[in-house]
């Protein structure tokens, strides 16, 4: 599993032009699934994603939760985190997760989200989608569940 994590002034994600998620301050979360990814990571991740803290307090330390600051999350699916450009100039994507576990975990992630946070913004799944955003800092965050 691969997740982007933005820390966002505002983001949307349209769908022929159709609004189907949006939030002003919080976090623009891109979501990969990949072979073998389970449930127990996507627990793992919702876990630490809403404790992460790495909105600006008072003296401008990064302390705060998306939760403390009151924002919200937008999830978009994008297996395109996936790519693998050593061999050639076309990416491969043999890393993915199928399409059918890809939906069920990212289902699974928002659900989760908002079981444990109480709400979730969200794109559409397989959709061609059009995210616009206002990335904050920049501040910009790469999970690998490899890495973990």
């Amino acid at each position: 599993m691969k997740l982007v994590i933005q820390r966002v002034k505002n983001a949307s994600v349209k769908v022929d032009g159709d609004v189907k998620g949006q939030i002003d301050k919080g976090l623009l979360v891109f979501l990969g699934v990949g072979n073998g990814d389970t449930k127990e990571m996507v627990d793992k991740y919702v876990q630490k994603l809403i404790k992460l803290r790495i909105f600006e307090d008072a003296d401008g330390k990064t302390n705060l939760s998306v939760g403390d600051v009151d924002g919200k999350i937008l999830v978009v699916s994008q297996f395109t985190l996936y790519a693998d450009c050593k061999k050639g100039n076309r990416p491969s994507f043999t890393e993915a997760g199928s399409p059918d576990l890809a939906e069920e975990l990212y289902e699974y992630f928002k659900s989760k989200v908002k079981e444990l946070y109480g709400s979730v913004e969200a794109g559409e799944f397989g959709a061609d989608m059009k995210v616009e955003l206002i990335n904050d800092g920049p501040f910009t965050i790469l999970w690998d569940s490899r890495d973990w």
